[in-house]
């Protein structure tokens, strides 16, 4: 064989070898998979997939051909063939889940059942509650079932309230909605007979004298006007 028709036989493997390389980089264009949007009507979410039949047979859903085509060799092995959601965006962060804690709450001042005389006392409300509460949640303090603070302490004068047994409870409102743990105490609001008494042996000795005649008014008056410059 000559030396020309060695070289024009390499060149044509080479050739061959080209077209054949070629070939094979166009195979997957030529076997690419079309891409199909599925839109849940009732839901709004998106769903992209390769495989429509599996989704044109549930009522409800919008199926149609997007223009974005995918060749099987194109994704790395073991990717599923279905993505939901937007793939350009990034994924979300994720989101620390609300921590459920368990509210240790006491109730100090009342410590006990007990009675205040009215009016001379006011009844002091003093909580605590461990660990401390978390932003958001909070502590109501009711009196007969009428929340009348919120925090770990109140007030209430028992001259606003008729004697008898009244209910004072605290409980701990998370900020989700949720009531953690609850104190509840009875207190008994006792009316104070001397001070009532004394009341009662003032009042009736005014109704005296506006029941006097003017002279026997005037005449007191002066009497009281001489005992004071005594």
């Amino acid at each position: 064989m000559s030396l020309l028709s060695k070289r024009d036989l390499l060149r044509g493997n080479i050739q061959l070898g080209a077209l054949a390389i070629m070939a094979s980089l166009c195979a997957p264009l030529s076997n690419a998979a079309p891409i199909y949007k599925v839109i849940d009507e009732q839901t709004g979410q998106v769903t992209f997939t390769d495989r429509p039949q599996s989704y044109e047979k549930q009522a409800g859903k919008q199926v149609s051909q997007t223009s974005v085509n995918t060749g099987e060799s194109s994704a790395p092995k073991g990717m599923p063939s279905e993505v939901r959601g937007n793939t350009d965006l990034p994924a979300a962060a994720a989101t620390k889940p609300a921590v459920n804690i368990n509210y240790q709450l006491s109730m100090i001042e009342p410590s006990t059942e007990r009675a205040y005389q009215r009016p001379a006392q006011s009844i002091v409300i003093a909580l605590d509650v461990k660990p401390a509460l978390q932003n958001g949640d909070q502590v109501s303090i009711y009196l007969d079932g009428k929340e009348i603070a919120q925090g770990l302490s109140a007030s209430v004068a028992t001259v606003d309230l008729q004697p008898g047994p009244h209910s004072i409870r605290a409980v701990v409102k998370k900020v989700s909605g949720q009531t953690g743990q609850q104190v509840n105490r009875t207190v008994h609001v006792i009316q104070n007979t001397l001070i009532l008494q004394k009341k009662k042996k003032l009042a009736e000795q005014l109704l005296a004298y506006e029941r006097l005649p003017w002279h026997q008014k005037v005449l007191l008056k002066m009497r009281g006007n001489d005992a004071v410059s005594q």
